[in-house]
């Protein structure tokens, strides 16, 4: 137990003589959780529309206008011919052309119905799928308008009507922070643990402290122990200041308690750190352990169910997913941020998180075992 003691005191001093790591650790994640929720917009805005307006009526007119207030849109073009609008979309100043046949208000009133059409640079195929689907239903309800300006019915409807009524239910607004916040904090908080705890040990090769280490009375377990706890107490204070940040920033709060938080983000750090000490053990630069941690972390956020929900991956992905640490915690964090989840509703995440940090820091510790023995 001195050892272990003498070795932790020997790492926090080393952390804190070092201002780049304190750096990595605790600026690093605040400046990504400020700026990452801001740009990472599910939502497409200014898309870029040419009108080619044949028309020339106020319906038509009165269209082009309910697009442009939308909000989703911004008009590149307005003029008569569709080839010169094709050329904008060519030189990339428009994403979607909406073409206003002739006569078509006349045709409208007299024949009850018109054929608008949408083209779109399908380049960006989530941009231009997304403005086809906002432009669709701005027409319908421009449709919806014009239909009950023609039809005056009476105060006692004659035909029976059916209302839909909608709410959402855990976030009634959509806040897309609510939602992303949390998500992107799990990232950050595993950035920490795996990618700095790794480089933190491959320093010590670098600069040949390891084998100073190596040659004194330590067990195999207390070096490994001695190397998780100072990083596992900087992920805490990371994902404290995360929380903070986002109250201060987007005004989220769980619903849920932040002792559940804290609960697991406590399990979930020993498995990430676990990660980052086993890379650690069969790399030798911090080069060679900067790309291990850049194709571990494309990973974690690729199946992690941050951007992309997991039940619309494919089926493979799927089972990945399963092995993969953050998409648990990712559950988590949003169930009770979103949801206000108790911690015995979500056992079977925590039982899975233990799992991974006995796992990966056995793995650890034997590897580690094999390279000094």
């Amino acid at each position: 137990m001195n050892n272990l003691f003498f070795l932790l005191e020997k790492e926090f001093k080393q952390i804190f003589r070092d201002p780049a790591i304190l750096r990595l650790i605790l600026l690093m994640p605040i400046i990504q959780l400020i700026m990452i929720p801001l740009a990472a917009d599910y939502e497409v805005k200014q898309i870029d529309i040419s009108v080619v307006d044949q028309d020339h009526s106020p319906y038509s007119k009165r269209l082009t206008e309910k697009l442009t207030s939308s909000g989703y849109f911004q008009l590149a073009e307005y003029h008569n011919s569709y080839s010169k609008a094709l050329e904008t979309v060519g030189n990339g100043n428009t994403d979607i052309i909406l073409t206003i046949p002739p006569n078509f208000e006349r045709d409208l009133i007299k024949e009850n119905k018109n054929t608008l059409h949408l083209a779109a640079d399908a380049v960006n195929g989530v941009r231009a799928g997304l403005g086809v689907a906002y432009a669709g239903q701005i027409i319908n309800n421009f449709n919806q308008e014009i239909r009950e300006e023609w039809v005056q019915f009476p105060r006692m409807m004659p035909l029976p009507q059916i209302e839909i009524t909608s709410s959402n239910w855990y976030n009634p607004h959509i806040n897309y922070y609510l939602f992303m916040v949390p998500g992107i904090l799990v990232i950050l908080v595993t950035m920490v643990g795996s990618f700095i705890a790794a480089l933190n040990i491959v320093a010590e090769k670098e600069v040949g402290t390891i084998e100073q280490l190596n040659v004194t009375p330590l067990k195999k377990h207390e070096f490994i122990l001695g190397k998780l706890i100072p990083f596992w107490v900087l992920g805490m204070v990371s994902i404290t200041l995360g929380m903070l940040l986002a109250w201060v920033i987007f005004g989220i709060i769980p619903v849920g308690s932040y002792l559940t938080v804290y609960a697991y983000a406590a399990v979930y750090l020993l498995g990430v750190l676990g990660i980052g000490l086993l890379v650690s053990t069969f790399v030798d630069t911090q080069q060679q352990a900067t790309l291990f941690a850049f194709f571990i972390m494309m990973v974690f956020i690729l199946l992690g169910g941050l951007y992309t929900p997991i039940e619309s991956m494919p089926d493979w992905a799927q089972w990945l997913t399963k092995i993969n640490p953050p998409a648990y915690f990712i559950r988590v964090i949003r169930a009770v941020f979103i949801k206000g989840s108790s911690f015995s509703e979500l056992l079977p995440d925590f039982f899975a998180m233990v799992g991974f940090a006995i796992f990966f820091n056995f793995l650890a510790v034997r590897n580690y075992s094999k390279r000094t023995s």
